[in-house]
């Protein structure tokens, strides 16, 4: 029986689950709102995983991981043309650029953050294609389910808990009067901390900082229980319409309303 349905009825969890029970290979592909995610697998083993237009490339890994700079990363682009991951694999390790763990250690990083991306996806189709295998041109990894469930259930809960404290990445930050002296802040941090402004969204932030909405959220919320931030709306956007407020101060006009209302009920 085809595996395909609603991501609403069938979770990320679920579908690892079964493919890792069945010790399935082929490849899961997820069409979510705004982007599509490939994720394959060799007898129930994550093999390769792409998620919307991301460089899955050995090049773009590599690059994002700052094992590659930014030149070194365009120099192989330019230079790589029809040549597969494997070859330009062989090509970096012989350069000295990296090493075989190098290249091994952040494809499977890189694989497993996709699919515990894939955790918060709560909207979107499915399909399950046992004919298209992990694609032969890529350096396939070999890394069990069980772990990556785990960690992204944790994740999820943890997600859940932050969007209660921080129900939007839309709005802004700014600092508090309080001083930043002898605050010891991680790179990450410093890296959030460093783009903090009320122009700035904390989902520009985010994309800036090439980081995901759960570190986003959780660097925030630490700053946030720390007195050193605070959120506001992005400078120079109007305020919400209070629901409290009625629409007019005018006492005949609110009386008119309010006997327009009662009348539009009444034929109800």
């Amino acid at each position: 029986m085809a595996l395909r349905g609603n991501l609403r009825d069938f979770t990320i969890t679920q579908l690892l689950n079964l493919i890792n029970l069945a010790g399935k290979t082929g490849t899961l592909i997820l069409d979510g709102p705004s982007e599509q995610a490939h994720v394959a697998f060799r007898e129930g083993k994550l093999a390769f995983a792409h998620i919307g237009n991301e460089d899955s490339g050995l090049a773009g890994v590599l690059h994002k991981a700052n094992k590659l700079n930014e030149n070194q990363y365009r120099a192989i682009a330019n230079r790589a043309g029809q040549m597969t991951d494997k070859e330009l694999g062989l090509l970096l390790i012989n350069a000295g650029y990296v090493s075989q763990e190098d290249i091994l250690l952040n494809l499977q990083s890189y694989f497993t953050d996709v699919v515990r991306r894939l955790f918060t996806w709560v909207e979107g189709i499915f399909r399950f294609d046992a004919e298209m295998l992990p694609p032969a041109d890529r350096i396939n990894v070999r890394i069990d389910l069980e772990n990556i469930i785990i960690e992204g259930s944790r994740e999820l809960r943890e997600l859940e808990q932050l969007q209660d404290e921080i129900p939007s990445l839309e709005m802004a930050l700014k600092f508090t009067d309080r001083p930043m002296k002898h605050v010891n802040l991680s790179v990450e941090e410093w890296r959030v901390v460093s783009f903090i402004n009320p122009r700035n969204t904390m989902k520009q932030i985010a994309r800036t900082n090439k980081m995901s909405d759960l570190e986003t959220r959780r660097i925030v919320y630490g700053l946030l229980q720390a007195g050193l931030v605070e959120m506001v709306r992005v400078e120079g956007t109007a305020p919400p319409p209070n629901p409290k407020t009625f629409p007019t101060q005018d006492k005949e006009e609110q009386k008119t309303l309010i006997n327009k209302l009662i009348g539009r009920i009444r034929t109800m």
